[in-house]
């Protein structure tokens, strides 16, 4: 690790927007924990993106889980002594259906990963980010824009996004006295294999089955990246980057 290097971790770095920002970040320069479920993913990321396995840390993680998220922090301090950059980004969805046919099993699995996963590492970051020297550091949660406006049923998913930004506030005004900034990325319609139904027709609010237009995803990780490059004294609070024609703010 070179002097002055900055050191970031990415959760749900094997796929779609977690592996992009992982490799726009080690593309310029940074060192990057990549966690995720599937650590072949995870390497292949880092294969694709040409970087130096001294700059690269592959951990497999399931965020939902406090031993997971401990063995990652742990091995990523480590590893680099320090971390600069979190991108809380790991989520998962439900199946689209009323929210009375939804087993309770599955409400739980997406709150366990989109909510519980990401407090265990933005709790692990803050504690690392005000005891390090120098200290400081930038949380950067995934939002989606389900965290201000819902899809038809996806309750469990839109419920966990409205907490992302209570969580997003709270480490902002928190993060003050520490040097730790937080911000949120809302992201619309970002092309990844996650998103790939909405560009294949998806039941809007009027009952009307539609495609929806994508977007790039490397425009979601240039912005990730902007917010992640700001000094400290500067904060992007909430971001929304989108198709620029998906139906949402006119949406219902």
């Amino acid at each position: 690790m070179k002097e002055g290097q900055k050191v970031a971790i990415v959760t749900g770095a094997g796929t779609g927007v977690g592996k992009a920002v992982a490799q726009i970040f080690l593309q310029h320069g940074y060192c990057v924990a990549l966690a995720g479920r599937r650590e072949e993913l995870l390497h292949s990321a880092v294969s694709e993106a040409g970087a130096d396995s001294q700059s690269t840390l592959c951990q497999q993680t399931d965020v939902g889980c406090e031993e997971d998220v401990d063995s990652l922090f742990d091995a990523t301090v480590g590893r680099f002594g320090r971390i600069d950059v979190l991108f809380n980004n790991a989520g998962i969805g439900a199946r689209p259906i009323d929210i009375d046919e939804l087993p309770l099993a599955e409400w739980q699995a997406v709150l366990n990963t989109n909510v519980h996963g990401a407090y265990l590492c933005a709790r692990r970051a803050f504690g690392q980010m005000k005891s390090q020297d120098p200290k400081g550091g930038r949380i950067i949660n995934n939002g989606s824009i389900s965290a201000s406006m819902p899809r038809v049923n996806t309750t469990p998913y839109t419920v966990s996004k409205h907490a992302m930004s209570g969580l997003t506030r709270s480490i902002a005004l928190d993060g003050r006295p520490h040097n730790i900034a937080c911000g949120q990325i809302d992201i619309g319609n970002a092309s990844t294999e996650m998103a790939k139904p909405l560009g294949e027709g998806v039941r809007q609010p009027n009952g009307a089955i539609m495609a929806e237009p994508l977007m790039d995803v490397t425009h979601v990780a240039t912005s990730v990246l902007h917010m992640a490059e700001l000094p400290l004294d500067a904060n992007v609070l909430f971001m929304n980057v989108m198709a620029t024609t998906m139906p949402f703010v006119g949406r219902g």
